[in-house]
């Protein structure tokens, strides 16, 4: 597993073995930067994104290379967010960024209460939960659609099996796009325009 693109770029990341830490392949990760950056790598400089059941920190980690100005990672594996650690480590990077070693939900609520909640509003949020939790994926995508650190141009993507379907509508966020590829999926949504 790599960087694909930017300050980071072909630099390795490590994983941990099994089945609950499954990175976003180098492919599907590429796929979704190149979907978001719309053939502008610019466009993601100093965005703020959260990377949700991250992981190995991939998603986030490229995310940041590709000039991102702030990562919050939520990882309840002890083990998962000490290698987002080491990972973020073994690139050199000591800022813009904070892992929260808790669940997806509690982490949402955890950052709404912040004294500087108005610093952590979200262009994009990534959700990856192991496949085999569906009911993550309602019970986040529904706490995101309820939180007030959700800005309404913000976009939520949600990597899932492509035999699962997560859902269309979770109240105010609606799916407007789906990518397969492979055996993964990427579900894209946001608030309707008003």
């Amino acid at each position: 597993m790599r960087i694909i693109a930017g300050k980071y770029r072909s630099r390795p990341l490590r994983s941990l073995p099994g089945m609950d830490i499954r990175p976003t392949s180098d492919r599907l990760r590429e796929t979704l930067f190149d979907v978001l950056c719309a053939g502008n790598p610019e466009s993601l400089a100093g965005t703020i994104w959260l990377d949700l059941y991250a992981g190995t920190g991939a998603v986030g980690i490229e995310a940041l290379s590709r000039g991102a100005s702030k990562v919050y990672f939520a990882e309840p594996s002890k083990a998962a967010a000490d290698l987002i650690a080491a990972n973020l480590k073994s690139l050199g990077i000591a800022t813009s960024f904070e892992i929260a070693r808790t669940e997806a939900a509690k982490a949402i609520r955890q950052w709404e209460v912040r004294d500087d909640v108005s610093g952590i509003r979200p262009h994009f949020v990534f959700l990856d939960p192991p496949y085999r939790l569906k009911d993550e994926y309602a019970r986040t995508l529904a706490a995101l659609a309820e939180s007030r650190l959700l800005p309404s141009d913000a976009i939520v993507i949600a990597e899932h099996e492509k035999r699962f379907d997560p859902g269309e509508v979770f109240a105010s966020l609606h799916r407007y796009r789906e990518l397969k590829q492979g055996d993964a999926a990427l579900s894209f949504y946001r608030r309707p325009e008003s």
